[in-house]
């Protein structure tokens, strides 16, 4: 059996491992299925998060993927990697949210306010996954890449859908090229023609906002050193 599952991995271009768990799933398996969530929730709730207009359904719309996974994983034959199938699932549902948003919420007023931006927008190159990865080790450290994190997350939002999509699945998921192609089911060209487009627009909103705010501090420290003066 373990020969066979190997054979039909390399047959249809996933690993053994994700055969051995897609056959579980198939056979109902409920460990198969807690292992599947284990694995991916976090990934997949963070993929969602990030894509719709209000994070706070993420959670909701992260149990819903789930539950579509458990209902057509008969349907998964393997012409795409297992995570590659899940992240599909997770855009089409978030898409989904979003429309339902528009429709619903799009008249709604939020008292949350946007993020102030100020991060090292002017690097060459964006570095997503690591920045929205908090490794620091000290408090401040900490503080500081809380602070940038969150105005990337801001900046990240303001991003047209088709752009915000592929920086993420690039940027922070780390997918290939063609993985994104086909999670997206668009060619090449176009994939690698938003990503670029989307790194322009993301850098270019961060240097607005981080003017914005030098702009902003400046005219604080002169207004509280007008009030000392009078003093």
């Amino acid at each position: 059996a373990g020969i066979a599952v190997g054979n039909l991995a390399s047959a249809i271009g996933i690993t053994t491992e994700d055969a051995a768990l897609v056959a579980d799933l198939k056979a109902g398996s409920e460990e198969a299925f807690a292992v599947l969530i284990a694995q991916y929730h976090q990934p997949i709730y963070s993929l969602i998060a990030r894509s719709l207009n209000d994070p706070a359904d993420a959670a909701d719309i992260t149990q819903e993927v789930f539950i579509k996974v458990f209902r057509s994983i008969r349907g998964f034959h393997g012409e795409a990697s297992l995570r590659t199938w899940l992240y599909r699932i997770a855009l089409r549902e978030a898409s989904n949210q979003r429309r339902w948003w528009s429709r619903h919420k799009k008249q709604e007023i939020t008292i949350d306010s946007p993020a102030e931006l100020n991060s090292d927008a002017e690097n060459s190159r964006l570095c997503l996954g690591a920045t929205l990865t908090d490794n620091a080790d000290s408090p401040f450290d900490r503080a500081v890449q809380a602070e940038v994190r969150e105005h990337i997350e801001s900046a990240l939002c303001q991003l047209p859908e088709a752009f915000r999509t592929v920086v993420i699945l690039r940027e922070i998921e780390g997918f290939a090229y063609e993985e994104i192609a086909e999670i997206l089911n668009v060619n090449l060209g176009t994939v690698k023609s938003r990503l670029t487009r989307g790194r322009t627009a993301l850098r270019a909103l961060l240097v607005t906002e981080h003017s914005t705010s030098d702009s902003n501090s400046a005219s604080s420290s002169a207004l509280l050193t007008s009030k000392e003066t009078v003093a």
